[in-house]
């Protein structure tokens, strides 16, 4: 039997049994994606490392129509972009982006960055217990710090959000196509206020970029939009979800914050979301760990199981705020390396200085095997985080 993601886990934590298994045999395994195709799941880290940053894989297709999907998503389900042109699109899109998330930009934004963890802190303290840390901090943050960044009105947040999360259903192409295509249209009623009224945003500036027209501008900014608040508010979740269910490590931050920086990079690595992978398509046969791969097969780059790889992380099991954890694949290798890690990170720091300084007594309010995560959207992530000090 080829096994079928996506895979049934125990709880918000625990790794996937079929999963485990699957990893125990080797780091390529044939497997069905939620919809019924024929897939390879790479497990291994030097092997997924090595294909993130890999030529001859990519995210468009030579034939999308007959294209193997993971998934309904609009966004990730299937094949991106333009087989021909993608790796000059992709570096075209880098060199747009990446003046706004230079290490010198994210310093001076980390300020604004604690002081708006704080105050939803602060917010939080004053609430009722338990408090669900997850509406009170991991959502808002990264929504708030992605408005200022990218010029987007605060106010929209709810809107954006829904839109956001229909776009990353997995389970409902159409939904995911009006979700995706409602940020579109909002994207291009933004960038057209940007060129009446620009402003020191990073919409504005790709708005008066040269040769940047509304289309590609709204589209580069709702990317941003989407992957820029999405992800961090389930990192956050996770994150502070994994310190909490072994206190020590939590206690441990509280009694050194200077660990915190190698804390955001083991609450990276720590989380498993359960064996869908990134996909990427590919454009020529190889070989791969004694595996053939043909030209546009679909190959999903297991992350979370890279992270847990034995062979890469002693007991990858055990969350450990001392561990060296820099070498995560969390953001990918290579000419994909995300973006926007700078932020992320900055995001993260935030959150755990200011939750072990301000609340040291933090703890869960529910056993940890009762929380759940959503497995109808592409990120995943918490449903609630219940906490109490």
């Amino acid at each position: 039997m080829i096994p079928q993601l996506p895979f049934d886990r125990p709880g918000a934590l625990g790794a996937p049994p079929e999963l485990e298994r699957l990893c125990a045999q080797g780091p390529v395994h044939r497997v069905r994606t939620r919809v019924g195709h024929d897939a390879w799941l790479v497990t291994g880290y030097e092997e997924v490392r090595a294909l993130l940053d890999d030529d001859r894989l990519g995210r468009a297709h030579r034939d999308p129509a007959r294209a193997a999907r993971s998934g309904e998503s609009a966004l990730f389900g299937g094949p991106m972009g333009d087989f021909d042109t993608e790796k000059a699109d992709h570096a075209r899109m880098r060199s747009l982006l990446r003046p706004h998330f230079t290490p010198k930009r994210m310093r001076l934004l980390a300020t604004r960055v604690e002081r708006l963890a704080a105050d939803l802190v602060e917010a939080m303290e004053q609430g009722p217990r338990p408090a669900d840390l997850h509406e009170g901090l991991a959502v808002p943050l990264p929504i708030q710090v992605i408005c200022d960044l990218l010029g987007v009105p605060y106010a929209d947040r709810e809107r954006f959000r829904e839109w956001s999360l229909a776009a990353g259903d997995v389970t409902d192409r159409a939904r995911s196509e009006q979700g995706l295509g409602a940020l579109f249209d909002y994207g291009l009623s933004l960038v057209a206020a940007k060129r009446r009224a620009p402003a020191d945003d990073v919409l504005s500036h790709l708005a008066a970029e040269p040769g940047v027209d509304d289309a590609e501008a709204a589209g580069l900014g709702m990317a941003l939009l989407f992957a820029g608040h999405e992800t961090t508010v389930v990192q956050i979740g996770l994150g502070v979800l994994h310190l909490l269910a072994d206190r020590d490590q939590y206690r441990a931050l509280v009694a050194d914050p200077g660990l915190v920086p190698g804390a955001v990079e083991e609450i990276l690595r720590a989380p498993r979301k359960g064996g869908d992978g990134v996909p990427r398509y590919a454009r020529v046969d190889f070989e791969l760990a004694g595996v053939t791969i043909a030209a546009g097969d679909l190959v999903l780059c297991d992350i979370g199981s890279a992270n847990h790889d034995p062979d890469a992380f002693a007991d990858p099991g055990r969350v450990d705020v001392t561990r060296n954890a820099s070498a995560h694949l969390g953001f990918g290798h290579g000419a994909r390396y995300c973006l926007g890690a700078p932020l992320a990170r900055v995001e993260l720091r935030a959150v755990l200085e200011v939750l072990t300084r301000r609340l040291p007594g933090l703890r869960l309010a529910v056993a940890a095997d009762e929380l759940s995560t959503r497995r109808d959207v592409l990120t995943g992530g918490l449903t609630a985080l219940p906490v109490t000090w």
